[in-house]
């Protein structure tokens, strides 16, 4: 029998050349997929918490947490009365949006508070090198079609945003910002200060044990009006 290694010439390679062509194989059949790939939703969460690490944006996402009934209860009546001044007043103080956050999660509609917040974020970016990749993770989390957290924004304030986020600038994000402000005062905000937990802290009493609901995430003003939301323990 004639030796293979004259027939295929191409074979006759050391074990050493051998090993290091398939390692650069091996690793080139495992990169090219994942440079074809698009980040999934959960990517793309991962993402923003990486980019945008506030406390507060974890804070009441246990709310049946004993910790958390302790420290909406320890809000005195005269503060919790003094968030009914004004939206701007309430997301103000720290105690404010902790409590409104956990009222728009019995809600199911969060992404607005966490796109506000977000939006407050970038603003504080101190260098151009910090907001495109910030910029990207905002508008992949909360602003394009089928995003995990998608906001509603009307069309023209969605594409004018879209188009600026390859150069974006501070004010990228703030027609956008304003649209999300605009509707959690107008809708959120009067129905939390009617809701049970808000008048008890205003009483100085206790918050109840309410049962959540789930909604659709997509809403405008007039959906809810004269809708009465349920609620978690805060």
């Amino acid at each position: 029998m004639e030796n293979p290694l004259l027939l295929f010439p191409q074979l006759n390679i050391s074990a050493s050349k051998d090993k290091s062509y398939y390692k650069v194989m091996k690793s080139a059949i495992k990169e090219e997929p994942h440079k074809a790939s698009k980040p999934g939703a959960k990517q793309k969460r991962n993402r923003l918490s990486l980019l945008l690490q506030k406390p507060e944006f974890h804070e009441g996402d246990h709310a049946g947490k004993p910790g958390n009934l302790t420290k909406a209860a320890s809000v005195s009546p005269e503060e919790a009365v003094k968030w009914g001044e004004s939206f701007d007043k309430l997301l103000s103080e720290k105690a404010g949006l902790d409590a409104f956050t956990k009222f728009l999660k019995t809600e199911f509609s969060e992404e607005n508070i966490e796109f506000w917040m977000a939006c407050e974020d970038y603003k504080k970016s101190k260098t151009a090198h910090e907001l495109l990749p910030k910029a990207k993770a905002i508008f992949e989390t909360f602003i394009e079609k089928d995003a995990p957290k998608e906001v509603n924004l009307d069309f023209h304030t969605k594409e004018v945003t879209s188009r600026n986020i390859g150069q974006p600038l501070l004010t990228t994000f703030d027609a956008a910002q304003n649209t999300v402000y605009r509707l959690m005062e107008q809708d959120s905000y009067p129905r939390f200060l009617r809701s049970d937990p808000y008048l008890s802290l205003v009483k100085g009493r206790h918050p109840g044990h309410p049962t959540l609901r789930r909604r659709s995430r997509s809403f405008t003003v007039n959906d809810f009006q004269g809708v009465r939301p349920d609620f978690t323990v805060w």
